[in-house]
C-alpha cells in the first residue's frame, strides 16, 4: 500500500481523554503506524471543561498545528458551539493554504463543520475527500424549539448538505446515521459508508488508583465521559436519586467534567451520589473493571444522531451494562443480535430500577464471548482501511 499524505481537520486532539478528541488521536496514530504522514489542525485542548488549556505535546510522526489559546467559551451550549465554529474556521482558513500542500487525502471530522465548508472553494481539487461523521446535529437542533434554534437549524442544514455532498466518502460511525443522514441531504449512496467505533488498546499492567473510590464491597453504579444534552444528564442524575433510596449498599458515580457537571454537583444533596473528574487513560480499564455497571444514557429520539464511542471499550470490558435508548435504535440492535445485556428503551425510573436489579440477580460470567464478538465488530484497521483506499 503507497504511504499517503494525510491531512485531519478536527478541533479535536490529545492530549483530550474523551469522545472526538480520543478517537481522533487514536485514528492518527493508526495511520501513522501504517506508514502514512499525518498533520492534523486542531485546538489546544478544551473538551470537555469548554477551557483552553495550552499545549505543546508532539508525537512522533504526526505534524499538530493547534490554535483558539486564547479562546474562552460561555456556559450556554448554542453560544459555545457557535464561538468554537467561528474561531476554528478562521483558524483553518489561514492554515489551509500551506496545510494542503502535498496532501493526497483530506478527513474533516464533522462537527464542527463551517471550516470545511468554507475552504472547500480553495482545496486542491486531487485531494480525495473522506468526511467522518461523528453527529448528526441536526437530529439534535430539531428537537429544540424558538426562532433562534429554527435559524440555526436552517444553517446546520445549508452547511451539512453542501459538506457532506462535496465529499468523495463519507464515514458514519452506525448505520442509523447513514440512513438518516442520505434521507435529509439526497447523498448518494454509493459513497456512504459505516464504520463504528473502535476499542482502543488497553494500557499494559493493572492499576490501583481507584481503590479508595469504587469500593469492592459495594455496588457501583457508574457513568463515566463526556456529560453533554445527549446523555440526559438532569434524567440520569433523577434515576441516580430515585435508585438510591431503593438499592441497598448502592453507590453512584459520576466521572466528567464540564459546565453540566458542575451544575449536578454544585446541586447535589445525595451522599450516596458522587462525582469525580475523569480518570486518566492508564486507569480507564481499573475503572471498568471496578463498576459493578456502568450506564451508557442516550436522550430519547436521539439515536440516530450518534453512537457513544465508549461503547467498543465497554463491551470490551468485563463490566455489565445498561444501555438507555430508543426503540429500534441500532444499539438495541446490536445488543439483541449479539446476546449483550442489557437494553432499556425507557427513562422511567421503575423499568430502569428492574433493570439494574435484573443484572445485579444475575451471576456474572467473565464475558469472553461478549468481549470477542465486540474487538471484531468496533475495529480501528477497517476505518484506516476505508480513509485510504
Amino acid at each position: 500500500m503507497k504511504n499517503r499524505n494525510i491531512l485531519i481537520i478536527s478541533p479535536f486532539f490529545s492530549p483530550e481523554l474523551i469522545s472526538t478528541g480520543k478517537f481522533n488521536t487514536d485514528m492518527a496514530l493508526a495511520l501513522r503506524d501504517e506508514g502514512h504522514h499525518v498533520t492534523i489542525l486542531c485546538s489546544h485542548p478544551l473538551y470537555p471543561k469548554w477551557k483552553t488549556v495550552k499545549s505543546n505535546e508532539q508525537i512522533p510522526g504526526i505534524k499538530i498545528l493547534r490554535g483558539g489559546l486564547r479562546v474562552r467559551y460561555p456556559k450556554k451550549t448554542i453560544f459555545r458551539r457557535a464561538i468554537l465554529e467561528v474561531w476554528f474556521a478562521s483558524f483553518v482558513l489561514k492554515n489551509i493554504f500551506k496545510s494542503q500542500r502535498n496532501q493526497d487525502i483530506i478527513v474533516p471530522v464533522f462537527p464542527p463543520s463551517l471550516a470545511f465548508y468554507l475552504i472547500l472553494p480553495y482545496l486542491n481539487k486531487k485531494i480525495k475527500k473522506v468526511g467522518i461523521v461523528h453527529d448528526l446535529q441536526e437530529i439534535y437542533s430539531s428537537k429544540k424549539k424558538g426562532i433562534l434554534n429554527k435559524i440555526i437549524r436552517f444553517f446546520i442544514n445549508k452547511i451539512d448538505k453542501g459538506n457532506f455532498n462535496e465529499c468523495d466518502k463519507l464515514i458514519f460511525l452506525s448505520s442509523e446515521m447513514k440512513d438518516t443522514a442520505k434521507e435529509i441531504y439526497a447523498l448518494d449512496k454509493n459513497k456512504l459508508q459505516v464504520q463504528y467505533p473502535f476499542v482502543t488498546k488497553k494500557v499494559q499492567g493493572k492499576t490501583n488508583a481507584l481503590a479508595d473510590i469504587l469500593f469492592n464491597d459495594k455496588i457501583n453504579i457508574v457513568y463515566s465521559g463526556a456529560l453533554g444534552e445527549k446523555q440526559n444528564p438532569e434524567g440520569l442524575y433523577a434515576f441516580f436519586d430515585f435508585a438510591s433510596k431503593r438499592l441497598k449498599n448502592a453507590h453512584f458515580h459520576f466521572f466528567s467534567q464540564g459546565h453540566i457537571f458542575d451544575e449536578l454537583k454544585e446541586g447535589n444533596l445525595n451522599s450516596s451520589i458522587k462525582f469525580h473528574d475523569l480518570v486518566e487513560k492508564e486507569n480507564l480499564w481499573e475503572l471498568y473493571e471496578r463498576s459493578t455497571i456502568q450506564i451508557v444514557p442516550q436522550l430519547s429520539g436521539t439515536s440516530k444522531g450518534s453512537l457513544p464511542s465508549k461503547l467498543p471499550n465497554l463491551l470490551a470490558s468485563d463490566c455489565q451494562i445498561l444501555v438507555i435508548t430508543d426503540n429500534d435504535s441500532e444499539i438495541e440492535n446490536i445488543f439483541k443480535t449479539n446476546n449483550f445485556q442489557k437494553v432499556i428503551t425507557s427513562w422511567e425510573n421503575d423499568i430502569l430500577l428492574n433493570a439494574v436489579e435484573e443484572i445485579l440477580s444475575e451471576q456474572k460470567d467473565n464475558n469472553a464471548e461478549r468481549i470477542k464478538i465486540s474487538e471484531e465488530i468496533f475495529n480501528i484497521d477497517s476505518l484506516i482501511k476505508k480513509i485510504v483506499f
